[in-house]
Formats: structure tokens, C-alpha cells, sequence
């Protein structure tokens, strides 16, 4: 059997700098390598430790990363020369400040659906930063680096994550009984109590609820017996367009597996029947009332 071919992915600045080879590096060179020094001095002071030759060596990863990312982001095309006309005529720093920028924007995605107060200190959110940095940046320049596509992936993942919190907020907003305003927020409870209660119909929205709420849904589907594709109708046509397609695809997957919505109209308990709503709901079910 061959052994399987090992395409080199070096981070692109360093393929960039090849470009020099065979060529009067002259003046453009001498800048360009002042300019990483003085990044690297940044980046150990501000992210490793300037005190020791590991961090660094850690801050010249990041360095190389961060610009490689930049480049990745400012130079579409594989194209290591135009990668070095980009580098030298906007300089190394610009290009750090784009890869350190997509960074930010990254880190200030949510990673998911269960979200807190604490997610919006500064501590933490730098604290945050500084982790996606340093796990999508650090590329040793004599290695392959796969950090464009892991923060492709990551964007993607945490986009989503977005979606599903920002409709779960418009839920939230458009409750029944007026707006749920807790710092904390289960995304994914918020919409399943939509999804589970909008099976009565009338369109009323149910961002939160407890036992004795549970109780009526409970008994006025045993009694009426609605349709549950009309009541979803009703749930959608209020919801706007940039979140249908999170409601809709929550619809589809508790149409098929949602144990309460299978099980309500049996003659399973309201003490069952409620344990299982738990398990969508979580801490956006009040379980306590008088």
C-alpha cells in the first residue's frame, strides 16, 4: 500500500516569505522583520511572559499566526506573491490586526446556547479572547497549521449558537404574559416551551412557565384535542423571518421525538408528563408554585 501523500500547509506568512528567495530582499526585508520583532515584543508582553525565552518563543507563534490569519483573511487567493506585495506595502502589523480583529469578533460569539450573566463580564470575556487566540494562533512556522479552517469551523458552530439565542431573545420579548427578563438564558428551553405549548394553538407565545401553566396545557389538549401542525402555523406566523428557520427546525425534530408531545394526550401523570418537560425546558422552568 502507498503511504498516503502529506500536502504541506505551512502558515502563511511563511510562505509569503519564501517569496524572497532568490531575490535582493534589500530594504522591504529588513522592514518587514522589524515589524514581527516589534509584534512579537507585543504579543509576549501583553499575552506570554517577555521574561522567558518560552514565552517568547509562544508569543513568535502567535505572531506568525495571527498574521497568517490576517493574510488569509486580506489575500483571497492562493497567491504567495500577492500575499508578500500585501505585506509589504500595508506592513505586518495591518495584517495582525486584521487575523487579531477576527479574533475578537469570534470570541464575542456565543459558544452556546446556555447563557449567563458572567458571559458579559470583561474578566471573563477576556479571558475568553485570549484562550481563541492562543488555540487558533499558535503555529509553529515549520509546521503545517490548520487554524484558517478551525476558525471557519468555530465561526460557523458559534453563528449558529447566535441564531438559536437570538430567537430564543425574541421569544423571550414576546411572552404571553410580558417580557422574561433574567440575565441568565437556556436558549434551547426557551424554545421548547414554544414549540410544546404552541401545540394548543391561538398563537400564544410561552417563553417560560411552571407546574400549574403545565397543568392547563396538559388538560385543555386532553379535552380539545387541537392540531398541532395549525397551532405551529399559528406559532410561525408571528415569528420574523430571521428566525423561522430556528423555530421551524426545532418543530420538525420535536414532531418526531419529543416524548411530552407523544405522550400528552396518553394517560401518562402530570408528575411524568412534567419530569419530561424538564428535560427540555431546564432552568426555564419554574417547578415550584402554591
Amino acid at each position: 500500500m502507498l503511504p498516503a501523500l502529506v500536502v504541506e500547509r505551512l502558515p502563511r506568512l511563511v510562505r509569503a516569505i519564501r517569496c524572497f528567495a532568490g531575490t535582493e530582499v534589500g530594504e522591504d526585508g529588513a522592514i518587514l522583520a522589524e515589524e514581527l520583532a516589534g509584534i512579537t515584543a507585543m504579543v509576549a508582553e501583553k499575552f506570554t511572559n517577555d521574561r522567558t525565552a518560552e514565552g517568547i518563543q509562544r508569543a513568535y507563534f502567535l505572531t506568525v499566526g495571527c498574521v497568517s490569519l490576517g493574510i488569509e483573511h486580506e489575500v483571497e487567493a492562493e497567491d504567495e506573491e500577492a500575499a508578500l506585495d500585501y505585506l509589504v506595502d500595508e506592513g505586518a502589523e495591518h495584517a495582525f490586526q486584521s487575523g487579531f480583529r477576527m479574533i475578537k469578533e469570534l470570541a464575542a460569539l456565543p459558544e452556546d446556547s446556555l447563557v449567563g450573566e458572567y458571559d458579559n463580564d470583561p474578566v471573563y470575556m477576556q479571558r475568553r479572547l485570549k484562550e481563541l487566540f492562543v488555540d487558533i494562533c499558535s503555529a509553529d512556522p515549520n509546521q503545517n497549521w490548520s487554524g484558517p479552517e478551525r476558525y471557519e469551523i468555530q465561526l460557523e458552530q458559534r453563528k449558529g449558537v447566535q441564531a438559536i439565542v437570538r430567537a430564543a431573545n425574541w421569544l423571550r420579548r414576546h411572552h404571553y404574559e410580558g417580557p422574561v427578563t433574567e440575565a441568565d438564558l437556556n436558549a434551547e428551553g426557551v424554545i421548547a416551551l414554544a414549540v410544546i405549548f404552541a401545540i394548543e394553538g391561538g398563537g400564544r407565545i410561552v417563553a417560560r412557565t411552571g407546574q400549574k401553566d403545565f397543568e392547563r396545557l396538559v388538560s385543555s389538549v386532553r379535552k380539545n384535542k387541537p392540531d398541532y401542525e395549525a397551532g405551529w402555523a399559528a406559532l410561525m406566523a408571528q415569528v420574523p423571518a430571521q428566525h423561522q428557520q430556528v423555530i421551524a427546525d426545532r418543530i420538525q425534530n420535536y414532531r418526531e421525538h419529543c416524548t411530552v408531545i407523544q405522550k400528552i394526550q396518553t394517560r401518562a401523570s402530570i408528575k411524568t408528563l412534567f419530569a419530561e418537560l424538564e428535560n427540555y425546558a431546564g432552568s426555564e422552568l419554574d417547578a415550584d408554585y402554591a
